[in-house]
């Protein structure tokens, strides 16, 4: 048995905050992809779809998180605050998961959300905080692994 320590959470609470907003703002885009809340939320007040791709990696992002990040989060998150190996395995598999989707979206939106939202904004919430996530959850449950 592993003891949930205060950085387990810092890195559980901290990933709530940053998550439970996205989970919502995906299924809004899941229940309705084609509504302006939905562009409002996920790619800015008054902007539309620059194309079909954008839409439907947007998309494809929001069933992504549904149905990979939510279950890995709060699976990893029971797990690890039961002191359970497995949840930090979960854990390890979404920190790596989130770095690698920080990755694409460095690639794929920066030049149009940094521009849009600023530098703050965009390495806090738009994108760094989930790398941030992402780097602190891997390095944490691989030092709890091992």
């Amino acid at each position: 048995m592993i003891k949930p320590t205060i950085i387990t959470w810092i890195i559980a609470i901290f990933g709530t905050i940053i998550f439970l907003p996205l989970m919502v703002a995906q299924l809004i885009m899941i229940l309705k992809p084609q509504s302006q809340k939905t562009k409002d939320l996920i790619i800015g007040k008054g902007e539309d779809w620059r194309d079909k791709t954008h839409f439907k990696s947007a998309l494809a992002f929001a069933w992504a998180d549904w149905l990979v990040v939510l279950p890995l989060f709060i699976l990893g998150n029971l797990g690890v605050f039961n002191g359970q190996l497995w949840g930090y395995v979960l854990w390890l598999a979404l920190g790596i998961l989130s770095v690698y989707f920080s990755i694409l979206l460095w690639i794929l939106e920066k030049e149009y959300t940094y521009t849009k939202s600023g530098w703050l904004v965009y390495y806090t919430y738009f994108w760094g905080f989930f790398l941030y996530w992402g780097i602190a959850a891997t390095s944490y449950s691989i030092l709890k692994i091992i």
